[in-house]
């Protein structure tokens, strides 16, 4: 099923007993933040929660945990909520094959219903702003997914971007961003600057659950964020024309902010309780001036909890991560059976494949290390045999445990590129690199005794079944 927006999608997981309807008055800090960060504890079939209760607020209705379990992110996939973690990265995989689908321009969308514009904007009169960790610098946007264009090249659809960034509000129209430098905005803000140019933008939020999740894959540059998300939907994604900057937004977003990203202008923006774990501290960040917000009548914010995992981030980046680097290794490396890569957005990395030759692992483990996500994120990447299910951490245990030698086995690449939020970089975006090989030696490697391996039995993927049958009555 493709869901056109929020709402929709919200009314799903209330019918499937995936949405917690919190009635009771709550206090914005600390109880709703506290309750997102308590929601993924529940498990994989953790339920989102909605609030429009809350002490001090007239008209607040608050959306959190919306993609925080395996179960939400199956249902936004259109996917039985019991489906497993494997499952549905497969199925990530073969709907990216697909790609990509043309969206479908639409006419009246629902955040035309009203308007503010220039003077008359107060960011804090349309969203019920709230904390989410008690040493945060400020109220942040942190599930808004950004429209930008390429300045040199603008009538290239595939050189726009859709991303997820986090937005500090600092005043009535004023935010700041964080513009990741291997992230696409930054180019195309590097490239607004040069030509001593604003960067117009659109900041989309409350969106359907597929644009949440493409705005957070790490996508070619070339590569078109609405494109995706019809193949992942197995229909044209609804985009409508931003009223002032004429940007193609998503048709079912909750609200649109538009304005530009000011050329050359920075200010303290932080800190901020990351998806790491950990607080990053105030740095220069660049500044947002709104120029106009539009937005559906009596709005739902969708809000984002990030801490220590798992908490939704680690959900909603999970998938979407492993499907992209499984495609560009797969490319170089036809022998690539898996990848998992949904461990805090894939700083750790863990691919199984298959080797041509002795030190072929290795050399996989490099190349995951210069794709466009290995760039920025990845600092281990674990490679293990074709028989070790990589999303299964106790065969990778086994892995380690049994089939890595650290005199040779062990490759650190040092002063490597990585995102400054990553806290063991010594020197913020700069760190050294870690590849673990963790597969059987091939010839002419010929270290250590593994000619006896044991094996799965031939009837035990039967007696799988069977016993899951007998389960269940």
């Amino acid at each position: 099923m493709a869901y056109d927006d929020l709402r929709s999608f919200l009314r799903t997981l209330e019918d499937e007993g995936q949405l917690l309807h919190i009635g009771d008055e709550v206090m914005p800090e600390p109880d709703i933040a506290a309750a997102a960060n308590a929601a993924p504890r529940l498990g994989d079939a953790a339920p989102a929660l909605y609030f429009d209760n809350v002490h001090g607020f007239t008209d607040a209705r608050i959306a959190m945990n919306v993609h925080g379990s395996w179960a939400n992110h199956a249902l936004a996939l259109g996917m039985d909520k019991n489906s497993s973690t494997k499952d549905q990265v497969d199925e990530f995989i073969r709907r990216w094959a697909k790609f990509p689908v043309e969206p479908e321009w639409r006419d009246n969308p629902p955040w035309a219903e009203n308007s503010v514009e220039g003077e008359d904007i107060n960011i804090f009169d349309v969203l019920p702003l709230i904390r989410l960790n008690d040493g945060d610098g400020g109220f942040y946007l942190d599930k808004a997914a950004v429209v930008s264009k390429d300045p040199d090249d603008p009538e290239n659809s595939g050189k726009q971007n859709v991303g997820v960034y986090r937005i500090e509000v600092k005043g009535k129209r004023k935010l700041a961003l964080q513009p990741v430098p291997m992230h696409d905005i930054a180019q195309h803000l590097h490239k607004a600057e040069e030509r001593g140019e604003d960067l117009p933008i659109a900041i989309t939020l409350g969106n359907d659950p597929v644009i949440s999740i493409v705005a957070s894959t790490p996508m070619e540059y070339d590569q078109n964020e609405y494109e995706l998300a019809g193949a992942l939907r197995g229909a044209p994604a609804p985009i409508a024309e931003a009223p002032l900057t004429g940007l193609p937004v998503p048709w079912g977003s909750e609200v649109v902010v538009e304005g530009v990203i000011e050329g050359r202008k920075r200010e303290i923006e932080g800190p901020f309780g990351e998806f790491t774990g950990h607080y990053s501290g105030g740095r220069n960040m660049t500044v947002i001036r709104i120029d106009k917000i539009s937005y559906r009548s009596n709005p739902v914010f969708e809000h984002l909890y990030l801490g220590m995992p798992w908490t939704e981030i680690d959900y909603l980046m999970a998938a979407n991560t492993c499907a992209p680097l499984y495609e560009q290794l797969k490319r170089a490396f036809p022998e690539v059976q898996a990848v998992n890569a949904t461990y805090t957005h894939g700083l750790v990395v863990i691919v199984s494949t298959k080797k041509r030759y002795g030190g072929f692992a290795k050399a996989v483990g490099l190349r995951v290390l210069t794709t466009p996500h290995g760039l920025g994120y990845a600092a281990t990447v674990i490679v293990v045999d074709e028989d070790v299910d990589p999303f299964n951490l106790p065969q990778v245990m086994w892995a380690l445990s049994t089939k890595m030698n650290p005199s040779g086995d062990l490759i650190t690449v040092p002063n490597m590129p990585v995102l400054e939020l990553a806290p063991q970089a010594n020197t913020p975006g700069v760190t050294d690199k870690l590849i673990i090989d963790a597969t059987t030696p091939a010839a002419p490697d010929q270290r250590g005794n593994y000619g006896n391996q044991v094996r799965d039995l031939p009837e035990m993927g039967e007696w799988i079944t069977k016993l899951q049958q007998l389960a269940k009555k």
